[in-house]
């Protein structure tokens, strides 16, 4: 998959879940919807990896089902950051470039 099939993938997958979860809702409602998601997201991810070493608890590691859901995690935490970033109407591709050019200047 390259980057512009992404951002296609995304704007689909944010039509259906304004369709499904969003009907009625202010720009402000799903912004803040995915941005409490994202922190969901990230907290499962932070989860995975301390499981990886098995620092979690017992419960929790006994919960983990799959050997791939780190990588499961890592794709969620990308795909609801990048939604967030549809609703704030952040060009993403341009937000990226100059961050990339930002901290490559930093070892010049």
């Amino acid at each position: 998959m390259n980057f512009k099939e992404l951002l296609q993938f995304i704007k689909l997958e944010s039509k259906r879940l304004v369709k499904k979860y969003g009907q009625g809702l202010s720009s402000r409602e799903i912004v803040l919807s995915r941005t409490v998601k994202l922190n969901e997201e990230v907290g499962e991810l932070c989860a995975e990896i301390l499981a990886l070493d098995n620092d979690q608890r017992k419960e929790k590691l006994s919960k983990i089902k799959e050997e791939d859901n780190l990588p499961n995690e890592l794709a969620d935490v990308v795909i609801t950051t990048l939604l967030l970033a549809e609703a704030l109407d952040v060009d993403i591709k341009t937000a990226l470039r100059n961050k990339i050019e930002k901290i490559n200047k930093r070892y010049k």
